[in-house]
């Protein structure tokens, strides 16, 4: 079984502030992948349909769509709906996991990232095959510590 070369997996990032696009841009470059950059929902859908990225990372909050909306979207389209998709938010994520999980989002990172966050769960969610029909629980990754 041979693996993707990581310099050729894509990663689409859908975040609507500047800064923070162009820093994770930069991150994601660093750690060996390419990168495609959306501002808003439309774009989101138009670039997954295109590029065929291996992962996006969604901000919840956009300016024409939700990242719930986005996801919903990308899901119900046969060219996209294989593709994992990761929340990237600010938002306490507590209020959207239920609807989150529901369209298919499979994890969430809370921003700010670290770079070693970002690195493994690009690694996790590019290296295995993550059908439809995968249910998992939807997991947590935030460099700040939660409870006791």
């Amino acid at each position: 079984m041979s693996q993707k070369d990581p310099l050729k997996k894509k990663i689409l990032i859908v975040e609507d502030n500047k800064d923070s696009l162009e820093i994770l841009g930069l991150r994601v470059t660093a750690i060996g992948y390419q990168v495609i950059k959306a501002r808003n929902s439309k774009e989101a859908i138009t670039y997954a349909e295109a590029e065929r990225p291996d992962l996006i990372f969604m901000d919840l909050d956009l300016p024409d769509a939700d990242g719930i909306k986005t996801t919903a979207t990308l899901k119900q389209n046969p060219k996209t709906s294989r593709i994992p998709v990761v929340a990237l938010t600010a938002w306490m994520f507590e209020l959207w996991r239920e609807k989150a999980s529901k369209v298919g989002i499979v994890s969430y990172m809370l921003k700010p990232v670290s770079p070693q966050t970002l690195k493994q769960t690009i690694e996790k969610f590019t290296n295995g095959s993550l059908s439809p029909a995968d249910n998992r629980s939807l997991e947590f990754s935030s460099p700040y510590r939660i409870g006791n």
